[in-house]
């Protein structure tokens, strides 16, 4: 009975990743590379850097999941390179294509699949990393953290919707 209920939880926790990521990259369809790095509204945010910030927030929190808080840098540390540096994951760079982006996006969600399949124990938690926004020894388990992964992307995906829809009025719903 046991075993159902972990399936059945696994499961649940599958096909919520597979809907919100989804319609994130649903935003991005029949798009040129140059779209995709535009910026349609009065936010930096383009919906190719959203896709690489989705991309690296779920990258470094599956991480973080296996290997806990060392994984994650030192947030109280950054200087204001290391953080201007961070903040380029927002934007198309020269040379990005939205092609590699989806690509790479693909790839960690594979992977981010597969532990979920995987992990001996959903309950297992660690530390979260020392940031001014965590509360000091505060912990997440597995689970809370995918949780998370699913918050960010809904989350950017409703983002994503409003610059499509400035850039040539296109919605993902409706």
């Amino acid at each position: 009975m046991t075993s159902t209920l972990i399936d059945a939880e696994r499961t649940d926790i599958l096909d919520a990743l597979a809907k919100h990521r989804h319609f994130l990259r649903f935003t991005v369809r029949d798009l040129t590379d140059e779209q995709a790095g535009l910026h349609t509204t009065v936010s930096e945010l383009c919906l190719g850097g959203l896709i690489k910030h989705v991309t690296a927030v779920e990258r470094n929190w599956a991480t973080f999941i296996v290997e806990g808080a060392a994984a994650a840098p030192d947030f109280e540390s950054l200087t204001e390179e290391q953080i201007a540096d961070w903040g380029k994951e927002f934007q198309m760079q020269p040379g990005d294509t939205l092609a590699a982006i989806l690509d790479a996006y693909a790839a960690v969600a594979a992977k981010t699949d597969q532990l979920v399949r995987e992990l001996p124990d959903l309950g297992v938690s660690h530390e979260l990393p020392k940031a001014p926004w965590f509360e000091p020894g505060a912990r997440w388990t597995a689970r809370r953290t995918l949780m998370h992964i699913m918050t960010e992307t809904a989350q950017h995906s409703g983002h994503a919707d409003i610059i499509r829809e400035s850039l040539d009025g296109a919605k993902s719903m409706g």
